[in-house]
């Protein structure tokens, strides 16, 4: 029992270090409170839920689409509300008030168009698969484990090696010394959003595609993923990883002495720890400001 517990809350954990990778990769590089992700996160579930149970799409198919769709959308939302306010030498709280904005548009033109009952995927029988004597898992939870660690080792790698990966975290640095060397700004912002759009979406389909959906699921698994970003730590991309799996198995582990009611509650008692005593997070860093 205790192996499923720790098996389940290292799926949980892949779910939130996505969605935390694609907040991560707005606000490190912009420095953009990206609440805005919870309403892309509902948006992509429900493109997800559109080309697979209404168009019957096969599945890989219409996930590719909702992601690629997605992806789109988050770019939008740079190049239509960011970008201007940038322009505008706005301070950060109007970005935190016009992501906002950008949430409750996305949540209530999916209510609009799908309604507030819950929907799922698929509501077919899915098989299980058995870890010998350790775990039993669904056809869904392998997909999730399968397909989320390869995207996240992935990212790993593509941060640490890739240009694009030395150009995110030279941005993240400082960008005014960015645009000194000749690096375009703009450019930059545009493939991070694009980005952190698809891994917003994955995370949402994959998630959805086991749980179902309805229009306030985005702000939840936000809290969660914002969650994991700080016990990782602020300003390091692979951190997210770190804290997601950590917040992943400590909110499993919780089931087993307490209501699943408890979940959040300690969770956030962990959070509140990490503030007050490590708030650099586990990988990283303390920063002196002058």
């Amino acid at each position: 029992m205790f192996w499923q517990f720790i098996v389940n809350g290292l799926i949980t954990g892949i779910l939130y270090s996505l969605l935390a990778i694609g907040f991560a990769l707005i606000y490190n590089t912009t420095r953009i409170f990206h609440i805005a992700a919870a309403g892309i996160y509902v948006f992509a579930a429900y493109m997800f839920y559109t080309f697979v149970s209404i168009f019957y799409f096969p599945l890989i198919l219409g996930a590719i689409m909702a992601i690629f769709i997605t992806m789109g959308i988050s770019l939008l939302s740079e190049v239509l509300v960011y970008r201007p306010l940038r322009g505008k030498k706005t301070n950060a709280n109007v970005s935190l008030i016009a992501s906002v904005g950008i949430l409750a548009i996305l949540v209530n033109i999916v209510t609009l168009l799908y309604g507030n009952a819950p929907k799922v995927v698929d509501n077919s029988l899915k098989a299980v698969y058995s870890l010998g004597e350790m775990a039993i898992l669904s056809q869904s939870q392998v997909l999730q484990l399968i397909v989320g660690l390869a995207v996240v080792v992935a990212f790993m790698f593509f941060i640490r090696y890739t240009s694009w990966g030395k150009r995110f975290r030279a941005i993240s640095d400082d960008e005014i010394l960015y645009s000194t060397l000749g690096y375009s700004v703009t450019k930059t912002r545009c493939v991070a959003f694009l980005l952190s759009g698809a891994f917003i979406a994955l995370s949402s389909c994959l998630g959805v595609y086991e749980v179902g959906m309805d229009p306030n699921i985005g702000m939840n698994f936000l809290i969660n993923a914002l969650a994991a970003m700080i016990i990782g730590g602020i300003g390091r991309f692979g951190s997210c990883v770190i804290g997601g799996l950590m917040l992943g198995i400590l909110q499993s582990l919780v089931l087993i002495y307490f209501p699943s009611s408890w979940q959040n509650g300690i969770t956030f008692m962990v959070l509140m720890l990490f503030l007050f005593f490590r708030p650099q997070g586990v990988c990283g860093y303390k920063k002196r400001i002058v």
